[in-house]
């Protein structure tokens, strides 16, 4: 039986996850434990809190481990992650020693890998379409920013997981209020460019609130405030669906679009909403075929934990 450490570093928690295989079978979940992020000044003290914590699994006795980060990866061994204050590098001294084996991956490369888990299995459906087979399959999800990855199957059996920083890209703004409420931003965060990454965020939704109504409150604070007729929520949901529907086109998501975690997953009104419907089917060229893919929300707050034993226990399984 082989022991797989699964971590998902994030800009606000740091989830780990002991799973057990034998390769040939599904995955077995045995423990999981989330830090704080900013409670830890640099990855090898991170881990020196996970070791203090008595998890199940000691980090020098997993076969492998399988971190997911979110930024960008160099050399499936290094990252500086643009919403964290330290880096990870897998080749420096304090942390090479901590792991028989390791590899570094893109926290949505991670989600794309859950689609194939236990959780995206029996992730919630949003929209009704039909799985092309051997189609590209999409994932995005917004938390502390909106990640990106699309998965692809191969020959052999297994998936092909493709990073991208889409996030950082530019919002699509379309109307006059719209426009509005992006020169709003700019002036209260300072931000110059409002990338998706602000736009449908936790962060996001204090500004869409703010913008709408006056109010300067905490997101966990306009979350508990929606209410079917809420103005906020239906922006919101306008502005998923268009993030949704942009890279659903990009990648051509025939395999379907999969939202992970993070915002949708603790606010799933936001995409069950019929503005999120309305704009995700909004093209005069192709709303035939987007009314095609299926839409499904992985609800698992720790999909990403999943992915990465997914990952790992491909790696593993190559001879």
């Amino acid at each position: 039986m082989k022991k797989i450490l699964a971590a998902d570093i994030g800009g606000t928690n740091s989830r780990f996850a002991h799973f057990r295989t034998d390769l040939d079978s599904t995955l077995e979940l045995v423990d999981t434990l989330w830090l704080p992020t900013d409670e830890a000044d640099s990855f090898a003290r991170l881990l020196e809190q996970l070791k203090s914590s008595g998890f199940s699994l000691p980090a020098d006795e997993a076969d492998i481990a399988v971190i997911a980060v979110a930024g960008p990866v160099e050399k499936a061994s290094y990252c500086n992650p643009p919403y964290i204050s330290w880096d990870i590098d897998l080749t420096g001294r304090a942390v090479a020693t901590a792991f028989q084996r390791a590899v570094l991956i893109n926290d949505f490369v991670a989600q794309a890998y859950a689609c194939r888990s236990a959780v995206g299995q029996s992730a919630r459906p949003i929209l009704a379409g039909e799985i092309v087979a051997g189609g590209t399959v999409g994932v995005l999800g917004a938390g502390t920013a909106l990640g990106k990855a699309a998965l692809v199957p191969l020959p052999s059996g297994e998936f092909l997981a493709l990073p991208s920083e889409g996030g950082h890209g530019y919002f699509p703004f379309r109307s006059q209020q719209e426009f509005a409420f992006q020169k709003f931003y700019r002036e209260k965060s300072g931000k110059e460019h409002i990338t998706g990454n602000l736009v449908v965020s936790g962060r996001g939704l204090r500004y869409i609130h703010w913008f709408l109504t006056g109010e300067n409150v905490p997101p966990e604070e306009v979350t508990d405030r929606f209410t079917p007729a809420s103005e906020t929520l239906a922006w919101a949901a306008k502005f998923y669906g268009r993030v949704c529907r942009d890279y659903a086109l990009a990648v051509l998501a025939r395999g379907g679009l999969y939202i992970a975690g993070g915002v949708a997953a603790r606010t799933p009104e936001i995409v069950t909403h019929g503005h999120f419907r309305n704009e995700f089917l909004d093209s005069p060229t192709l709303g035939h075929l987007l009314s095609t893919i299926p839409v499904f929300l992985m609800e698992d707050q720790d999909s990403g934990l999943w992915g990465a034993a997914f990952y790992g226990r491909q790696i593993m399984g190559k001879k």
